[in-house]
């Protein structure tokens, strides 16, 4: 779907999506991938559906990482930490600090980049963002804030950069390239997930309209 000019957003298989692209055509690719590796796990996660598919979470496998880095120039992957023996060495990791993370979770997150920089730090408290007025907003069990997505934008890529990620989920990343102007190409995989995340990306392009 051609959500504007800038966005393009599918319902569809990631691999599938890629193979479509020459080589580098992406600028950077900012992904989340899945990486719970038992059904255990993932169901923790808590998907409110009767049927809880957990296809849609697999951890992706070497080929997904090769392709990756076939399509994009450069990339951040959240994450990483789990992946390091399907990654080459890097020195330009990413740390979000949650600052004020709850007992149940990480106090912070790494993301694995592919740029010959220092480590940087994001420090920004979630904690409660997604609930408005008693509504709650969070429509993916691993649901980032867009202002991370906006400081990865900031911090890593430049005006006229072609975006890449291939795990939408609840398409933060979606809202940052709106608001910033990149052109961004992406996929989810799981119909639900899909659904929801474009409602939040066309209600957050409705409101900002109005401003």
């Amino acid at each position: 779907m051609n959500l504007t000019d800038k966005l393009t957003l599918t319902n569809e298989d990631n691999m599938a999506l890629m193979a479509r692209y020459p080589d580098k055509y992406f600028d950077l690719a900012i992904v989340d991938p899945p990486y719970m590796q038992d059904n255990k796990s993932l169901k923790r996660l808590g998907k409110k559906r009767t049927q809880f598919d957990v296809s849609t979470f697999i951890p992706p496998k070497e080929k997904y990482f090769k392709e990756l880095r076939r399509v994009s120039k450069n990339q951040i992957i959240w994450g990483g930490n789990y992946f390091t023996d399907l990654l080459p060495i890097s020195r330009g990791w990413v740390c979000w600090d949650k600052i004020k993370a709850m007992d149940k979770f990480s106090d912070f997150e790494l993301a694995w980049t592919s740029f010959d920089k220092v480590c940087k730090t994001f420090r920004f408290c979630n904690n409660g963002g997604f609930i408005v007025k008693g509504i709650d907003l969070k429509i993916h069990p691993t649901q980032k804030p867009k202002e991370l997505y906006k400081w990865l934008l900031d911090k890593y890529a430049k005006q006229g950069d072609k975006i890449l990620d291939t795990h939408l989920g609840s398409m933060s990343i979606a809202i940052a390239c709106h608001d910033y102007g990149f052109e961004l190409t992406g996929c989810e995989l799981d119909p639900e997930y899909y659904e929801k995340g474009i409602k939040r990306v066309q209600n957050h392009i409705s409101q900002y309209k109005l401003f």
